[in-house]
């Protein structure tokens, strides 16, 4: 296992489909989902899945496109304005990639552990933009918030090692 200062990480592939369906489906369950379980529904499928990719690839620049992609997307399915999950999520991409490039995060705790780190920071990026940047008010509960980080983590638990399961074997 490597640590900080290794200069070679391995760098998941997958098959091309997969970067395009698991985004895919995980946008659908994400729109689809809380009509269901209503105010159950605390879990971010688009942040869990670019943390994922981000933090395989180890590449800055993919990890902020799949994050700016993911937001976009999900802005589009949702009631929030365009661009504030997007903007939230492509730090998160962007952050959780240059982790991965820096250490080796085959470990499932240190795994869960940003993800549970990045979906907090990634709900307070959203709060900063509703409140400081676009000046709107905003409700918002804390206590929801870290439900969610627990969820999104418990789904990471779950979803990590099926994804792992699909890379590709040079």
């Amino acid at each position: 296992m490597a640590v900080l200062g290794t200069t070679h990480l391995e760098t998941r592939r997958y098959p091309k489909l997969l970067y395009v369906l698991v985004p895919l489906v995980g946008l659908i369950v994400q729109a689809w989902l809380p009509r269901v379980l209503g105010q159950f529904a605390l879990f971010d499928l688009a942040l869990v899945i670019t943390v994922y990719f981000a933090l395989g690839r180890r590449s800055p620049i993919e990890g902020t496109i799949m994050g700016a992609v993911m937001g976009l997307f999900e802005d589009a399915l949702t009631h929030r304005p365009i661009g504030i999950n997007g903007i939230a999520k492509t730090v998160v991409g962007f952050l959780a990639a240059s982790v991965g490039v820096r250490i080796a995060v085959e470990n499932q705790a240190i795994r869960l552990m940003l993800n549970f780190l990045l979906s907090l920071l990634s709900s307070a990026i959203v709060v900063f933009v509703y409140r400081f940047l676009l000046g709107l008010d905003l409700e918002w509960q804390w206590m929801n918030e870290l439900y969610s980080a627990i969820g999104n983590s418990l789904i990471a638990m779950v979803l990590f090692p099926v994804l792992d399961r699909l890379q590709s074997r040079d």
